[in-house]
């Protein structure tokens, strides 16, 4: 037993130590130079207590860069949306659990092994960027493409549109499409926001597997723009 007991301690206190280095280390470990531009596009970072999604605006350029998810039923070109939202995430727990209510065993089990994975798209009207649960920044044509890059990147392709998961959505006007990768514990929704932002030039720490510490790692590397 105490052999046992010494094993989970050891456990714990590795996990605790990645998540402290994974914070406050940062990715990459030098700050880019940085030039002021004045054609900037806004994006925002939205966190719940275990997911984070990112919202981009829509607008004439991303409408038409989205117009895909058009044919899916996600109503970009109405005017009425102001931001798209897009998550990653492990299947079985993404599809599964709609609301904390309908929380299975299943699907917890899945997102703390192994699971493949989806990606979440809706839409949403004006946001409140003062709450605080919410992270804005200003990025560069440049980058806010490749960020773009990344999450397109992202969606499974099937004869060249998305694979969409029919009748999997919460509501009327999101959907969910099969994703490249695989969810684990480990390398999860929140590292997946992490990558998509270091690919539009923002910092992040070295392994963020939880909102809470993405969080920490962006205000401590990056100007967010609340």
């Amino acid at each position: 037993m105490r052999l046992v007991f010494a094993a989970a301690l050891a456990i714990v206190a590795t996990f605790i130590l990645a998540v402290i280095v994974g914070t406050f280390v940062p990715r990459p470990l030098f700050a880019p130079e940085r030039t002021a531009v004045a054609d900037t596009r806004r994006i925002l970072v939205l966190s719940n207590p275990i997911h984070t999604d990112i919202a981009i605006p829509l607008n004439d350029e991303t409408r038409v860069a989205y117009a895909f998810l058009g044919d899916t039923g996600i109503p970009v070109a109405d005017p009425r949306a102001a931001w798209l939202i897009i998550g990653w995430g492990g299947r079985s727990f993404y599809l599964e659990t709609p609301t904390w209510a309908e929380l299975k065993p299943m699907p917890v089990f899945r997102a703390l092994t192994v699971d493949r994975s989806v990606m979440h798209v809706d839409i949403a009207g004006p946001i409140d960027e003062a709450h605080p649960s919410i992270r804005a920044f200003d990025l560069s044509a440049d980058a806010f493409q490749n960020l773009s890059g990344f999450i397109q990147a992202s969606f499974v392709r099937e004869q060249g549109k998305v694979a969409l998961i029919p009748g999997a959505g919460y509501g009327n006007h999101d959907q969910f499409f099969e994703a490249h990768g695989s969810f684990n514990a480990l390398v999860g929704c929140n590292t997946w926001t992490s990558g998509a932002l270091r690919a539009a030039g923002l910092r992040t720490g070295l392994w963020n597997p939880l909102p809470q510490t993405l969080g920490i790692s962006l205000d401590l590397y990056n100007h967010a723009e609340n």
